[in-house]
């Protein structure tokens, strides 16, 4: 046979493996998103969303596991936390009978546990199906990747009209807030990416990202990586701030990790550290350039970076660092039962899924109205048990889990919502460390 064949014959199928491959990165990328970022589809019920499709996947996969291996390892730490999740959930069942109430939001606080358990070990096992395992920086790689495209994905609905009603015709914003009420209040939204749930997420793959951006440019490994997460950061901090200004907790706390773990201050910059840092500068002016350009020539991206900049802005233009929500927040939002309620101060009144019944939409807030001190007490126990299992699995990343702790308890300040999606996801990753 001519070598020449040979040749052709071998590039024919790289370049076909090359396919298969990119097209199940982009899949495993959408499964993701639908883990991440969960939605409905319009043309079935709105109770089934992608992440409880998920979990089926997942009961599935682990029925199989165990039918194939004929053995099943419990994790303690995983049943540790789970045992919290439930007295949360008993306290919140106390709470409903004692007020005779039939809000079960967080009563059934087990059954949103297990969901995202069982979700995230369907989706860790579908990532594991291309991968020889699933790591911190891995699982990170995948999460920046679907936040960018949730990005690309809010702006292109933005500008697109066709674009909006096609995917508003298949897909229910219901997992996160109303379509008619995104459309009505101009806001940007990606597919199950809107409002306060997408700046939470948002700010939790910032924090990982910028974990794995100051790997890579301590150790100089892979130019490509440093533009990568760079790039990435800046799109996520400008259209993620513009979708959800709840983004910009997740932008100073990968600030203040990137701070406290440089080197500057103790040793300098390392000399290998250099053409990173000034690939960095480089890129970072020219997203400003970028950024300067649509601001002054497209009016419909300037009117969403003044909202998402909102407060900028008017440092700027008036002297005073505002903004609407927040102005909102602190004059009118800060409602606490009555101070000779004692009931509700220590078990709730069972009030939660109708916030306007208490007039308040902050996470303390509602809370306390829904379980009271006893419940905050143990759903605040429940996030920090995970960040010290957590912190001792992932000996090199303290910080990162500290701030992801810190993260949750300072976004309750404004709105209440739950991050245990991402801890369910590391629950069932193969290393404890970064791999290089």
């Amino acid at each position: 046979m001519d070598s020449s064949t040979v040749n052709y014959n071998e590039i024919e199928l790289s370049s076909k493996k090359d396919t298969v491959s990119i097209l199940m990165t982009i899949f495993l990328g959408i499964v993701t998103s639908c883990y991440f970022f969960p939605f409905s589809f319009t043309f079935l019920p709105e109770s089934i969303n992608t992440k409880i499709l998920l979990a089926v996947l997942g009961i599935f996969i682990l029925i199989h596991k165990l039918m194939t291996t004929r053995s099943f390892e419990f994790d303690k730490d995983l049943l540790a936390v789970a045992g919290i999740a439930a007295v949360y959930s008993v306290i919140g069942y106390i709470s409903a009978d004692l007020n005779n109430s039939i809000d079960f939001a967080y009563a059934n606080y087990w059954v949103s546990f297990s969901t995202w358990i069982l979700g995230a070990y369907g989706c860790i096992a579908l990532l594991k199906t291309a991968h020889e395992y699933v790591d911190f920086k891995l699982l990170f790689n995948y999460l920046i990747a679907v936040c960018v495209m949730q990005c690309v994905i809010a702006i292109a609905m933005d500008n697109i009209p066709a674009l909006k009603s096609f995917i508003d015709s298949y897909i229910s914003q219901a997992t996160v807030a109303n379509t008619e009420f995104l459309n009505e209040v101009d806001r940007l939204y990606g597919i199950g990416a809107a409002i306060d749930v997408a700046g939470t997420r948002f700010s939790i793959v910032i924090l990982g990202l910028t974990v794995l951006l100051r790997n890579e440019i301590n150790n100089d490994n892979k130019i490509f990586l440093v533009y990568f997460y760079w790039i990435s950061l800046i799109i996520i901090l400008v259209i993620g701030n513009m979708i959800s200004r709840t983004t910009i907790v997740g932008v100073v706390l990968g600030a203040a990790y990137l701070l406290l773990t440089t080197d500057l201050f103790r040793h300098g910059i390392k000399r290998d550290s250099i053409a990173s840092w000034g690939n960095i500068v480089l890129l970072s002016v020219g997203l400003v350039l970028v950024t300067t350009y649509l601001y002054n020539t497209n009016d419909i991206f300037k009117d969403q970076f003044r909202f998402g900049f909102e407060g900028f802005f008017n440092w700027i233009e008036q002297g005073e660092w505002t903004t609407g929500s927040t102005d909102r927040l602190n004059s009118e939002m800060w409602i606490w039962p009555d101070l000779n309620d004692y009931k509700t101060w220590i078990i709730g009144k069972a009030t939660f899924s109708n916030w306007h019944a208490v007039g308040t939409d902050i996470g303390y807030c509602r809370f306390i109205f829904y379980s009271g001190l006893l419940g905050l007490f143990t759903f605040s126990v429940f996030f920090v048990a995970n960040a010290l299992i957590f912190s001792r699995r992932f000996n090199n990343l303290n910080l990162f889990f500290i701030l992801l702790l810190a993260l949750g308890f300072i976004i309750w300040l404004k709105v209440s919502t739950d991050i245990f999606l991402i801890y369910a996801l590391f629950y069932f990753l193969d290393d404890n460390k970064i791999r290089e």
